[in-house]
């Protein structure tokens, strides 16, 4: 199957990951359980950055598809932004439960990197635009 398939279909059943999280964190919030100021901070920005994230990469893999890659360098695109995204939101999950206020904690490397991830997927799609003629392949 065509990497501009299967990527955004993955990432529309990983939304739902996020819907239950959001639900969960209601729930924290009307009083169903008790989340520490520390851990809901972390629990708000792993939750946010998934979905904003995941929403980014819908609009990603319609822009892969106006490249003149390969159906390779799609999928490796794909996969460097897919992992970026649950690296930088997990991470915010991980450290809420490992961390510890106002300190930082090996953890945040896996945020920091699923940034670096993030960032050499939108490199990727960016030279790939450029270079396109706009009509894809």
């Amino acid at each position: 199957m065509q990497p501009t398939r299967v990527l955004p279909a993955v990432s529309v059943l990983s939304l739902v990951s996020v819907e239950y999280g959001g639900w969960a964190l209601l729930g924290f919030l009307n009083g169903r359980g008790q989340l520490r100021r520390f851990r809901e901070q972390f629990f708000r920005a792993g939750h946010a950055h998934a979905g904003v994230l995941l929403i980014l990469s819908l609009v990603y893999c319609l822009y892969l598809d106006r490249t003149g890659y390969s159906d390779r360098v799609k999928w490796l695109a794909g996969g460097l932004l897919q992992a970026g995204i649950l690296a930088q939101s997990g991470g915010f999950f991980i450290h809420l439960g490992l961390g510890q206020p106002n300190r930082g904690s090996p953890v945040t490397v896996v945020t920091r990197l699923g940034a670096l991830l993030i960032a050499a997927a939108l490199l990727i799609l960016a030279v790939g635009l450029l270079r396109s003629d706009g009509r894809g392949q």
